[in-house]
C-alpha cells in the first residue's frame, strides 16, 4: 500500500479550456504526496513550442480540458515523500518532460525512459495510479515521483536553466549518440530555441559547427553563439559548396518542408536528425541511397544523459538565450512564438506566483 503525506497542494495555473483556446487562470489541487513523491515550488517555466502543438492538439491526443501546458520546470523543493532519498526541502530542481515511465522494460532497464511504451508526459497523460489527467508547468506548483527530479548542479543558473529539461536534452542526446567532438562537423538547420543551442553544444563539444538559415539579419547573431560558419539556404552556390560535408545534421524545424537540399550536405553514411515536434519530411529516398545517408530522429533524453546534459551545462557555461517574461504576457508570448518573434526561449518567471 502506498502511503501519502499530506500537505497544502492548492496550484494556481493558466489553462486552456479548450482546443486552441487562449490560456485562463485556473486553481485545482495536485495529489498528496506519496511514498518517493517530491513538491516543487515552480520558480521559472520554459515555453515551448509543443506546448502550442498540444494546446491545439494538432495530434488529436486524448486530451481533457482544462489543460495546463509546460514542461521545462526550475523549483525548490518544499515537501518530499517519507521514502524520499535524492533530493531534500529546500533543493534546486528541474523536471522535464516526463514524469513516469514502467521502470520494467529494456528501455527503462537502460536509463531510456523517455523510449518508454508507458511513457507519462508532464501535462496530458494520465496519472497511472488514480488516472487523472498531468497537468503541467505554467502553474505554482508540481509533484513528480523523485525519479523524474533532477537536482540542479551547484552553480547553475536557475533563471536559464529549465529549457534545458526539454530543448537542451532534445539536441544533447543525438549529440553523444553519435559521439560528436573534434574532427567532426555538425550542421544545424533552424536556430531557434533547440537550434542554438545544439550551436552550443556542439561547439563545446568540440565539433565544427555549420548554421543552416534563410534569415540574413540573424547572421552574425549565430555565429555568436558558437557557429563556424553560417549557411544562408535559399542560396544555391552556398548549399551547392556544403554537398557532402556534414558528419551529423540536426534539424530543428518543427514545420513541413523539402528536405533534399539539406540531406544532400550529410556525408556518406552520414546521419540526418530531425528533432523538431509537428515536422512532415519530404525527402526523396535517391538522396538517401546515392550517399548511404540515414534519416532519423531523436525523442529527449533519458535520465543519465539528463544529468549527464546538466553537468555538461553546468561545467561549459551552456544556457539558452532567454527572454523573461510574467504569467500575464504568456498568451502574447505564444502568439509571438508562433510567428517565430523571440529570441530565443521564453522563460516564465513565477518567482512571485501566478
Amino acid at each position: 500500500m502506498t502511503n501519502t503525506t499530506h500537505i497544502n497542494t492548492e496550484t494556481h495555473a493558466l489553462a486552456a479550456y479548450e482546443q486552441h483556446g487562449v490560456l485562463k487562470p485556473l486553481t485545482f489541487n495536485r495529489r498528496q504526496l506519496r511514498d518517493k513523491d517530491v513538491a516543487v515550488r515552480i520558480l521559472y517555466a520554459g515555453v515551448c513550442h509543443t506546448d502550442i502543438h498540444n494546446i491545439k492538439n494538432e495530434a488529436n491526443r486524448p486530451f481533457s480540458y482544462p489543460l495546463v501546458p509546460g514542461h521545462e520546470i526550475m523549483g525548490e523543493v518544499t515537501a518530499v515523500g517519507p521514502s524520499v532519498t535524492t533530493v531534500s526541502v529546500g533543493d534546486a530542481v528541474l523536471i522535464g518532460v516526463q514524469v513516469d515511465s514502467c521502470r520494467r522494460c529494456e528501455r527503462c532497464k537502460e536509463h531510456l525512459e523517455v523510449y518508454c511504451a508507458e511513457f507519462s508526459s508532464t501535462y496530458g497523460t494520465k496519472d497511472p495510479i488514480d488516472g487523472t489527467q498531468n497537468h503541467g508547468g505554467f502553474s505554482t506548483m508540481y509533484v513528480a515521483d523523485e525519479y523524474f527530479v533532477f537536482k540542479m548542479p551547484n552553480g547553475m543558473d536557475g533563471s536559464r536553466a529549465a529549457p534545458l529539461m526539454c530543448a537542451g536534452a532534445t539536441v544533447y542526446s543525438p549529440l553523444k549518440q553519435y559521439e560528436i567532438g573534434p574532427g567532426k562537423t555538425v550542421g544545424v538547420i533552424g536556430i531557434g530555441g533547440l537550434g542554438h543551442l545544439a550551436v552550443k553544444y556542439a561547439r563545446a563539444m568540440g565539433a565544427h559547427v555549420v548554421a543552416f538559415t534563410t534569415s540574413p539579419g540573424k547572421i552574425e547573431e549565430i555565429k555568436k553563439l558558437g557557429a563556424h560558419d553560417v549557411v544562408l539556404s535559399e542560396d544555391a552556390a552556398q548549399m551547392q559548396a556544403r554537398v557532402g560535408t556534414i558528419d551529423l545534421m540536426i534539424d530543428t524545424i518543427s514545420s513541413s518542408y523539402a528536405v533534399d537540399p539539406y540531406m544532400w550536405t550529410v556525408k556518406f553514411d552520414g546521419v540526418y536528425c530531425s528533432v523538431g515536434a509537428g515536422a512532415r519530411l519530404d525527402v526523396d529516398p535517391i538522396v538517401l541511397m546515392l550517399g548511404r545517408r540515414k534519416l532519423t530522429s531523436s525523442a529527449g533524453a533519458g535520465s543519465d544523459e539528463i544529468r549527464e546534459m546538466l553537468e555538461f551545462s553546468a561545467k561549459h557555461d551552456v544556457y539558452p538565450e532567454v527572454e523573461m517574461i510574467k504569467p500575464d504576457y504568456l498568451n502574447t508570448a505564444l502568439e509571438r512564438l508562433e510567428k517565430n518573434d523571440v529570441r530565443f526561449r521564453f522563460v516564465i518567471d513565477m518567482t512571485k506566483g501566478i
